[in-house]
């Protein structure tokens, strides 16, 4: 461990609603930045070790790319923000940075601008572990989170932003959570993903609540929530608009690619659902199969609600 680096026992750290308690320490406290410690988070990544906290001063640190291999870390951005710019660079070709820790939390980072060969580069490329982002912004990659399909994997979303992500091909999203075991989504915003959808999750379990999952009139997403493998989904008091400019009819699609969980129940309760598609579209797509649908105290807005085809089973 570098001795310029500091040492602090740390106590429990509460993560809020819904992402658990994350205990530090005891451990050792990275400082990165001018005039600090580490120059770079990447050599960071390399030295930090399990119980750790790296600190990273606010500013632009450009194709500064990490792997974050630890069981337990903290990994937060101090004095302002912090923007990782990938200016061409990528971990082992997959993103900004690689996640495949243990339990991993994230506040305060800015990721744009992550490419790939494979057209899939992600701001985080999440592999496994558990993961929590917290007041990070995702801008113009090609993928704001991507997910392996780890089924022990867990990944938690806070108070944070995806806007502009997407490589155009439909195949990549503002967030794409593979097969995992959970996702939890709260008090987030997705905007104007690029040619894929706003949030797609083929979790186990996907928590959605109070988020915003709207386009602008210039904005050309597809589905602004996808479940293409159902599970047990809970879609509660989020706000949903479909531009003008979609590349899709429906907003909301669930279990388009089969039913492979063995309990697939979805809640859709209290959310506002706007459909500015001129010529009217589907606010939500079911797909038959051996599935359960509740819908309370949903509002429907916009061009389809006075259509027929609103729903589909």
């Amino acid at each position: 461990m570098s001795g310029l680096s500091r040492r602090r026992f740390c106590s429990a750290l509460a993560l809020g609603a819904g992402a658990g308690a994350w205990a530090a320490g005891p451990g050792v406290v990275h400082e990165v930045g001018p005039g600090r410690p580490f120059s770079t988070i990447a050599e960071a990544a390399r030295v930090a070790r399990d119980g750790d906290t790296v600190e990273v001063q606010a500013g632009d640190y450009r194709a500064d790319v990490a792997i974050w291999a630890q069981r337990q870390l903290l990994l937060r951005a101090v004095g302002g923000r912090v923007r990782l710019l990938a200016d061409g660079a990528s971990a082992e070709g997959k993103g900004i940075w690689v996640v495949r820790g243990g339990d991993i939390r994230v506040e305060g980072f800015d990721f744009e601008g992550a490419r790939a060969a494979a057209r899939n580069g992600a701001g985080i490329r999440f592999e496994k572990g558990r993961l929590a982002v917290v007041d990070c912004r995702f801008r113009d990659n090609e993928n704001g989170i991507l997910t392996a399909s780890d089924r022990a994997a867990e990944l938690v979303i806070e108070h944070s932003l995806f806007q502009g992500n997407g490589a155009g091909d439909g195949q990549s999203h503002n967030l794409y959570v593979g097969r995992i075991a959970t996702l939890t989504v709260t008090d987030s915003a997705f905007h104007d993903a690029r040619g894929g959808h706003l949030l797609k999750s083929r979790a186990a379990r996907s928590e959605i609540h109070r988020n915003q999952l709207t386009d602008s009139d210039a904005g050309q997403s597809s589905y602004e929530l996808e479940l293409p493998n159902g599970g047990l989904a809970n879609v509660t008091h989020n706000r949903l608009r479909q531009g003008p400019a979609t590349t899709n009819s429906a907003m909301v699609s669930y279990g388009a690619e089969g039913y492979p969980w063995p309990e697939n129940r979805l809640v859709l309760q209290d959310n506002l659902l706007i459909d500015d598609r001129p010529e009217g579209g589907i606010y939500l797509r079911v797909a038959p199969g051996g599935r359960q649908v509740e819908l309370r105290g949903n509002r429907l807005e916009g061009a389809s609600r006075t259509r027929a085809g609103t729903l589909a089973y």
